[in-house]
């Protein structure tokens, strides 16, 4: 069994926010590896958030963020069951944490589901003809272009996106940290991002 240090636990609390007993056993549990811990922890957030996932969130928060120049704002709102976890600074550092994502990364979607369908069918056809025309072979085609939609999503979907303060995470395992924190069912509702001289 690896030797677990106050350092590994606190380089695994500064990534994910987790307590630090719950850091401490994903450690032991990965053997002192942190990819396998991190992967322990986003595991447990998704096990929680799946039990959870039909329980009310009737409160919340809405964050505010303004880029330093006034030039692009950032509005979010993200839910959660109780009053008490709508209060935590947790909740508070996730909003403003994913507020300065989305004036930087400019999401235009918050979720894969969200995406207008139209847009989706012309890009899977555009990407259709283009590996058709280099020769690729017809049956692999239908997988490379899932395999580019993601990518796309990645772009386009806030949740999917790769979070800036850790390229090892997106947006969605930050919010799956938080849930297996927090011990309840968290969503981002909505967002939306104001930018000078944008349409």
């Amino acid at each position: 069994m690896a030797n677990i240090t106050m350092e590994q636990i606190q380089e695994l609390r500064g990534r994910t926010g987790v307590g630090m007993m719950d850091c401490k056993k994903a450690l032991v549990e990965s053997n002192g590896d942190m990819e396998k811990a991190l992967e322990i922890l986003r595991k447990k957030g998704a096990s929680i958030a799946a039990k959870r996932s039909g329980n009310a969130t009737e409160q919340g928060i809405i964050h505010s963020y303004i880029h330093p120049g006034a030039q692009v704002g950032v509005l979010i709102e993200v839910v959660c069951e109780t009053d008490f976890v709508a209060k935590t600074d947790d909740m508070k550092n996730f909003a403003a944490d994913v507020c300065m994502q989305i004036a930087a990364l400019k999401p235009k979607y918050l979720a894969p589901e969200d995406v207008d369908a139209a847009f989706i069918e012309k890009e899977k056809a555009i990407l259709k003809e283009e590996l058709i025309k280099s020769g690729k072979p017809e049956k692999m085609v239908d997988q490379i272009v899932e395999g580019k939609l993601g990518k796309i999503y990645a772009e386009i979907c806030l949740i999917k996106q790769t979070y800036v303060k850790d390229d090892k995470l997106t947006i969605e395992d930050l919010l799956k940290g938080l849930i297996a924190k927090l011990g309840e069912s968290i969503k981002i509702k909505r967002f939306v991002r104001f930018e000078i001289g944008a349409e």
